[in-house]
């Protein structure tokens, strides 16, 4: 009898250890999906997007199951530290901020700051979807509008210039449309959406402002940090990640933009 349950302790010890060894091997990323096309979700609420397709691809490389983490952008950081997740694949600017929470990847996407400009302002003043963020900053009586703690009212205030603070980017875009305001800045997906709900009063200014580094997220002294600069590093490689998201998403990047594909996000 003793041995019978030596025997059963044994069976039943495996089946825990190897249950653990299956939940150390899953790699937990967070992300917010609410940002099409590179974190969003299926009407079935399955993850898709770019964003996603790096984090299967990671997990792959790493040889672990991928499992997505989904929560507010702001949770993300803290999840992290908490040990709720391992890492951040989230379209996350790399700032100097962050960096006092967390190790950041090398970038492998960088989002630029772009402009929408009230159409009639655009042309008293010779702009064009061409034009230069100098250009534009040399009109010195021009109004900017965005939101409050946001690069959109942030960055103009950073060159001099007077923002009027809203709550909401449709605000800002809104008066942007009916000339109250000349300038919106923000990044391209939300510009451009702005810009296809005015098409006849709006245009876009394609030059950035800035380009907005965006890497993965770790722990404080992860070492995944490491592995994850060698993952990215073959991105480029022929038939490497990056070209495999070029045939998958291209199509509706270009669709979305209406002037560029992925390779927008990927030249800094």
């Amino acid at each position: 009898m003793n041995k019978i349950i030596l025997i059963l302790f044994v069976f039943m010890l495996s089946l825990i250890l190897a249950s653990c060894k299956n939940d150390d091997n899953v790699l937990r990323v967070g992300m917010d999906l609410r940002y099409p096309p590179f974190e969003t979700s299926t009407t079935n609420n399955e993850p898709i997007g770019i964003s996603v397709d790096i984090a299967n691809a990671f997990g792959e490389y790493l040889d672990m199951k991928v499992k997505i983490v989904p929560m507010a952008f702001s949770n993300l950081i803290i999840a992290l530290q908490s040990g709720e997740i391992d890492v951040v694949i989230a379209s996350m600017s790399i700032t100097e901020e962050r960096k006092n929470s967390v190790d950041f990847s090398e970038p492998y996407f960088y989002f630029k700051i772009i402009s929408l400009l009230n159409k009639d302002f655009a042309t008293i003043n010779n702009l064009n979807e061409d034009s230069t963020v100098e250009e534009l900053l040399a009109i010195e009586n021009a109004s900017y509008i965005g939101m409050a703690s946001q690069v959109s009212s942030t960055i103009p205030e950073s060159y001099g210039k007077e923002v009027k603070k809203v709550t909401s980017l449709a605000t800002a875009f809104e008066e942007v449309s009916q000339g109250t305001s000349d300038v919106s800045l923000m990044s391209a997906s939300p510009v451009v959406s702005g810009h296809k709900g005015y098409r006849d009063t709006t245009i876009i200014m394609w030059d950035p402002f800035v380009a907005s580094p965006i890497g993965m997220a770790f722990k404080k002294g992860s070492d995944l940090t490491e592995k994850a600069n060698t993952f990215i590093a073959t991105f480029n490689y022929e038939g490497g990640l990056y070209d495999q998201l070029r045939i998958k998403w291209n199509p509706t990047i270009i669709e979305l933009l209406e002037r560029y594909d992925l390779d927008f996000y990927i030249k800094e």
